[in-house]
């Protein structure tokens, strides 16, 4: 074992604990537990949805998909950044003014009802786990290459740090974790930058220049069609990347962290440029690894790409640049994870315990207790998950994620805000119909059928791996058809008008009348 890597992980490691010792102490109530009672500014919201956003995918994998496969890597950091804008104007503000804790304030305030808000949190719990999974296997790996650790002792390590950040402290501790983690992440990528640039003489054409002779690609490395076989593909990918972010519920609660309006719009204005900043560097990174390290040293050492930004910070730092930029990775992988835990333990604690089996009537000690064990349970399950799922393509798993919230929670969400003559079977009707396609069109396609290594060693039925582009519309059309062949009656104009009034203004006409 590396002693510098061990040492910059167990800094980590105390510092996030510190944290959450310090947050222990102001998670006294249910409403400080799920939103931090609103306390945060908009610009700290702004890094802690960062921090939420940028997963190990985004800073492992985007470096290595660019040096490997050019511009079509770089199509991934676009779909990221661009996602932002969707949620920024049409989701963030009309879910601030309308949700409390959870999706399924949001939903019952136009549809009041224990059978849609269970399925609002079963949709959350789902995406929470799915996402979760991903991310613990790709922490256990990370770990075990960097510090030569079992993988199943990796992936306790960090299941059991994630559970501790959420049951003790809460959301404040899930946030600060996420700001600390955006703090080192812009640091680290900027400084790494910068070197490569340096390596250049601060000359851009100098780069592009070496990265044409450091792959195989040759010029042919600045066009498309490396990556995606057809530009369908690369289309279908860009739509569940942009729409999903959307409907990730894990991105929309962190909005019910700040106390008004304006500190949502901060919030999102301080979240884009970190995230559109961190993208550009990831292109720099991806450049940089091609044209110091080389095709070839990327490829001997990991065929995935994946460890394209560490092994960068070995060839132009050493080992000491190698242990920052991996402590970044796992501070990254704990952040992200956190972010996922608490969502889904405020799906089912909040909507599930306190609504549903409680009929709203359980007491603030009972709420916060019923919340510290539902996310113990929910870090023992996605632990044991992700210790049987070591050797699965994670991929497939991160596509059902976006591809499951863009055909199913994004469609219901933008129905429920804008369109007046929605109604609540059009909403179940989506919700159901863009989960069941999700699930049937990721079956048929090759993620899981592929004569070479696929869990059904045969010809996909579907050529597409990311069928976003027949998902999505089905959750549309599901709830389209839904509400017009349904018999139930239109709300009323009046009630409409105080729901429209409240999700664009904040301003609840009925409590202030009464």
């Amino acid at each position: 074992m590396n002693l510098t890597y061990f040492l910059f992980f167990i800094c980590i490691i105390v510092c996030t604990l510190i944290i959450t010792y310090w947050a222990a102490k102001r998670s006294k109530t249910a409403n400080r537990f799920y939103t931090a009672s609103g306390s945060l500014t908009g610009f700290q919201n702004g890094m802690a949805i960062a921090g939420d956003f940028i997963s190990a995918a985004s800073f492992l994998g985007i470096v290595g998909t660019i040096a490997i496969n050019g511009y079509d890597g770089f199509l991934y950091s676009i779909g990221f950044l661009v996602s932002y804008l969707v949620v920024m104007f049409l989701i963030a503000e009309p879910v601030h003014h309308l949700g409390k804790y959870s999706l399924g304030d949001v939903i019952c305030t136009r549809f009041p009802g224990n059978r849609m808000r269970a399925m609002m949190a079963f949709g959350a719990f789902m995406i929470s786990i799915l996402y979760m999974i991903p991310q613990l296997v790709a922490s256990g790996l990370l770990i075990r290459l960097l510090l030569n650790i079992d993988y199943s002792v990796s992936v306790v390590v960090i299941g059991s740090l994630m559970t501790v950040y959420v049951v003790f402290g809460g959301m404040i501790a899930t946030s600060w974790v996420q700001i600390v983690k955006t703090v080192v992440l812009m640091s680290g990528t900027f400084l790494l930058s910068l070197i490569v640039f340096s390596r250049f003489h601060w000359n851009v054409a100098d780069l592009l220049e070496q990265v044409k002779s450091g792959t195989p690609l040759g010029e042919q490395f600045f066009l498309p069609g490396h990556l995606f076989n057809h530009s369908l593909e690369a289309f279908s990918l860009q739509l569940a990347l942009v729409l999903g972010t959307a409907g990730l519920p894990h991105i929309l609660i962190r909005f019910f962290t700040v106390r008004n309006t304006l500190e949502v719009r901060r919030s999102l204005i301080s979240a884009t440029w970190i995230i559109g900043l961190f993208y550009v560097m990831t292109l720099i990174l991806g450049l940089g690894t091609v044209a110091l390290l080389g095709y070839q040293k990327l490829i001997s050492a990991d065929a995935t790409g994946n460890l394209a930004a560490p092994l960068l910070a070995k060839e132009v730092g050493g080992d000491f640049l190698l242990a920052f930029i991996s402590a970044i990775a796992f501070t990254t992988i704990v952040a992200v994870v956190a972010g996922l835990v608490i969502s889904a333990t405020t799906a089912f604690s909040h909507d599930i315990y306190h609504h549903i089996m409680k009929k709203g009537k359980s007491t603030e000690k009972e709420q916060l207790y019923a919340a510290r064990w539902t996310a113990l349970g929910i870090g023992i399950i996605s632990t044991l998950f992700a210790l049987r799922l070591e050797n699965i393509n994670v991929t497939f798993l991160v596509s059902l994620t976006f591809i499951f919230a863009a055909s199913s929670n994004f469609p219901v969400l933008l129905l429920t805000i804008y369109w007046r003559r929605f109604n609540r079977t059009g909403a179940i009707v989506g919700m159901v119909s863009g989960f069941v396609a999700s699930i049937a069109l990721l079956m048929l396609g090759p993620h899981m059928m592929n004569p070479d290594g696929g869990w059904i060693a045969r010809e996909p039925i579907l050529p597409l791996s990311n069928p976003g582009i027949i998902a999505i519309p089905i959750g549309f059309i599901g709830a389209f058809f839904g509400t017009v062949l349904s018999r139930e009656p239109a709300q009323s104009s009046g009630e409409l008008r105080k729901f429209f009034i409240k999700s664009q203004t904040g301003i609840d006409i009925r409590r202030e009348s009464q």
